[in-house]
Formats: C-alpha cells, sequence, structure tokens
C-alpha cells in the first residue's frame, strides 16, 4: 500500500480516443454532443486496477466469487481514510449499490413501508420506491443543501402514519449538491430515525471522493445507528461502473439480519478490481481528487466569465456540479435547450425531484480542456 505520485489522471485526455468507448457516456448521444452527464469519469484506470485484473484472467481466476477480500479492503481503506473501524464481518457483497440499497429496503420494511427521500436527490431512490410499489415521502433539503431535521420530522411522522414501518434512503455525501455532512447532522438524523422507528439505508457510493475542504463522516460511525445499514463500493472513486460489486454494511446491531438477506450477483473479477482500488490504488485517488478539486473550481471561474448568473455552489464532494439555471431563463428544464442548442449533455434538473426545476447536473470527471469548451458552448444558449 506504498504511496506514490500519480499524475493528474485528467490532464491531457484525447477526445477522439474518449469517442471510441463503447460505455453509456460516450455512446448515448451524437458525435457532436460533448457527454457530461452519467457519473463515469473519463480519466483511465489505475495500474494496480489493470495489473490485478489482467493477473487474474492470465491465472484463470475467473469463478465465483468468496466475499472475504473486498471486506477486509474496505474495512482497511475506511481505516485509513476515516479513522473507522468497520466489521468485515457485517459485510455481504452485492452486484451494486442500488440492487443493495433495493434489498435491504425490501428486508426491513414490509410490504409497505413507505420511503423517505432528500430531494434534489439522486433519482434512482425513485426508482427503489416505484420498483417495490411503495409511497415515496419527500424531505426536501435546505436552500444551502444541508439536511433539514424539521423536514425529515415532518416525513417520518408522515411515513410512520398507523403504525407502518418505514424506510430513509440517505445519500452521503449528497448526490446531485456534492453536501457532506456533518457527524453534528448525521447524528441528529439517526436519533430522529430511532425516536420514529424508522431504519436508514446511506448510499456512500461518493465517499472516497471528498475534497480537501471536507471531511467524511461514514453514517455507521455515529452513535445510534446500531440498527441501520450502509451500501458502499469503488465504483465511482476508480471508475469501475462496469465491474460490478458493492458492499452492504451492517450496523453493530444488525449484521445477524444481514446473513439472513441472501445477497448475491457481484462478480469476481469485480470483486478482485475493487479490493486492488482500495488497497493498492489509494495514490491514484488522490491524484483523482486533486484533479477533480482544480476541475471544480475552475468550472466556478468559467460560469463568473461567461454565465455569471448561473448559480453554483462548490462542491465539498463527488466529481458533480449542481447549476441553477433558473436566472439564465432556459426554462424548467434547461438541459434540453443545452442539449439542442449547445450540443452539451447534461443529466435534467427535473430527474432530482423537488428542487430540481431549473438545475442541471454537470460531470467534471474530465479533462479541464472539455469543461471549458463546454461551458463556452452553454453560454451561447438563448432562451
Amino acid at each position: 500500500m506504498a504511496q506514490t505520485v500519480v499524475a493528474n489522471p485528467f490532464a491531457g485526455l484525447d477526445l477522439d480516443r474518449l469517442r471510441t468507448r463503447t460505455s453509456a457516456k460516450w455512446n448515448f448521444y451524437a458525435d457532436d454532443v460533448l457527454p457530461l452527464w452519467v457519473a463515469e469519469m473519463d480519466a483511465y484506470i489505475a495500474e494496480p486496477i489493470v495489473k490485478a485484473v489482467t493477473d487474474a484472467l492470465q491465472n484463470g481466476d475467473t469463478g465465483y466469487p468468496m466475499g472475504k477480500n473486498y471486506p477486509a479492503a474496505y474495512a482497511s481503506f475506511a481505516a485509513d481514510r476515516w479513522g473507522w473501524q468497520a466489521d468485515p464481518a457485517n459485510m455481504a457483497m452485492v452486484a451494486d449499490v442500488m440492487s443493495g440499497v433495493r434489498e435491504v429496503s425490501r428486508a426491513i420494511g414490509g410490504d409497505d413501508a413507505p420511503i423517505v427521500v432528500t430531494p434534489p436527490v439522486y433519482p434512482p431512490f425513485y426508482g427503489v420506491a416505484k420498483a417495490l410499489g411503495r409511497e415515496f415521502v419527500p424531505a426536501p433539503l435546505t436552500a444551502d443543501f444541508r439536511l433539514d431535521m424539521d423536514a425529515l420530522e415532518a416525513a417520518f411522522v408522515k411515513a410512520t402514519e398507523g403504525g407502518k414501518k418505514a424506510v430513509m434512503l440517505l445519500c452521503n455525501p449528497h448526490n446531485p449538491t456534492g453536501t457532506v455532512h456533518t457527524r453534528e447532522e448525521l447524528e441528529a438524523l439517526a436519533s430522529l430515525a430511532n425516536k420514529h422507528g424508522v431504519r436508514v439505508i446511506s448510499d456512500e457510493i461518493h465517499s472516497p471522493l471528498i475534497m480537501p475542504t471536507a471531511k467524511m463522516v461514514p453514517y455507521l460511525s455515529v452513535a445510534g445507528t446500531e440498527n441501520h445499514f450502509a451500501v458502499a463500493s469503488a465504483s465511482k472513486g476508480w471508475n469501475l461502473a462496469g465491474f460490478k460489486a458493492a458492499l452492504v454494511i451492517a450496523g453493530s446491531d444488525a449484521g445477524d439480519e444481514l446473513k439472513s438477506f441472501g445477497f448475491h450477483g457481484a462478480g469476481h473479477i469485480a470483486a478482485i478490481a475493487h479490493s486492488a482500488a482500495m488497497n493498492d490504488a489509494r495514490d491514484w485517488l488522490d491524484a483523482a481528487i486533486g484533479g477533480i478539486d482544480a476541475n471544480r473550481k475552475l468550472v466556478g471561474d468559467l460560469l463568473e466569465t461567461h454565465m455569471p448568473e448561473v448559480r453554483y455552489q462548490l462542491p465539498e464532494a463527488t466529481y458533480l456540479g449542481w447549476l441553477d439555471f433558473r436566472d439564465r431563463g432556459l426554462g424548467d428544464d434547461p438541459a434540453a435547450v443545452l442539449l439542442e442548442q449547445a450540443k452539451v449533455g447534461l443529466n435534467s434538473g427535473l430527474m432530482f425531484g423537488a428542487g430540481g426545476e431549473g438545475h442541471v447536473r454537470l460531470n467534471m470527471a474530465t479533462s479541464p480542456e472539455i469543461l471549458e469548451e463546454a461551458i463556452v458552448r452553454m453560454s451561447k444558449a438563448k432562451a
């Protein structure tokens, strides 16, 4: 796990080479569109991950996953980065974060348990409620993108009416705003949830991508979360969405319950890749964070120069920018206008629920040159 100096993985990216990729980011739109939407990085994969996967293939190590190395790698990473002693015995592998969220929601909520969400929030959270036939109850964020405890309490009261069980899906750190919840906020949330009998599932897929100005607090590291859950993955931190693996992590009192869930679907090679990322590519992650840190500041500078009326708060985590176009006059769905007029592919804010009107989500995990070209194009779009 020796740390070395790694170059910024977003420097010098070749646009023509990126367009040869066959993944969703580079194939959804026509070739004249700059795609800055789905959460894939444009960076190339860290060498320790490439080596681990290549070695496994060359050794014929392509069978079923055992499920030991990935939890151990996550525990090591969590101790190193956040000072949290996570117990691998309280972890189970799943295919990806959202399948883990869905199955835990199904297992702990019962057939009619409402799902509390904090909009604007990651769109698949709504998909979980739909897939399970559950009502979702919104507890919107504050104007500065923090958890609103009054809104949460009102949502918990509504969700548990008539003695219903309820589940809350927490985004930690938050997608799309990039907010990193503080320990005090998470403790207050856990206390409220326990008061009302709500069990929390924390999606921590972006937790490795914390900017230098913030501090990640794993939800299960705070008091009162012993009966709650988290789901985590190396997918976003190291650009491994194509390698299907994630971890469901149980609070200290929910480990036996976790063992009864019977998860499946993680890939063996994927688990090897994710384990190598967390064990051996922390230096690459640091370089990626440095590049994203520079890019998030560049976006602010470019907006100030070309579209000063677009509001943008520096994200504390993730590589996603939440841009407020309401003063630009492009309507409730500026992403549609920007795609048509500027040929830039962005996520529509409408996907994220209440508070998403007039917003777009911008993927900043690309080269500074591509970001500059995109924002210059966007500045020419008219109402």
